[in-house]
């Protein structure tokens, strides 16, 4: 998967059905000259970005007609695990935040319309999180690898004196 290392601010993805919302959302994030933003309206479209690089944090709409955010984020989930899932609703229900919460591990729950300081703040907490994550998922796979040297040396040597 591509890791896009000229986006200072990390890699997002925004997906919602309305344009209009996506423009909004591309306008604030690319006056901050941090973010590297792809947008779509089509989930099926995006699921295929997903698949193809990598992203820091997903950004999607919680109604659509072809696919409701949260299948859209489960399915993220399990394409991109350390990627930060954030939906975006215009309905605020407590239920389905918690619901999303514990059915897509999703990272934050933010209302239309939003504050855009709170926007920029959530981004930057959210693909910070992604790349600690990723940090410290690769030095588990670091210390697995020497785990298992580790284990080879030690199989060696008590063959070596047995």
């Amino acid at each position: 998967m591509s890791r896009d290392v000229s986006a200072p601010g990390g890699r997002i993805l925004v997906l919602d059905d309305e344009k209009l919302v996506l423009d909004t959302l591309r306008a604030v994030l690319d006056l901050d000259g941090t973010w590297s933003v792809s947008t779509f309206v089509d989930p099926a479209r995006a699921l295929v970005e997903v698949e193809r690089a990598h992203f820091d944090v997903v950004v999607s709409d919680f109604l659509m007609p072809s696919m409701d955010g949260l299948t859209f984020l489960a399915r993220v989930r399990d394409l991109q695990p350390l990627a930060s899932r954030i939906l975006l609703t215009g309905y605020a229900d407590k239920e389905n935040a918690i619901r999303s919460i514990n059915e897509v591990g999703l990272y934050y729950y933010l209302e239309k319309p939003w504050d855009n300081a709170q926007l920029r703040m959530v981004l930057q907490n959210a693909a910070e999180r992604s790349r600690l994550l990723r940090e410290l998922d690769d030095k588990v796979e670091g210390l697995a690898a020497k785990d298992e040297a580790l284990a080879e040396l030690r199989a060696q040597l008590f063959k070596a004196i047995l």
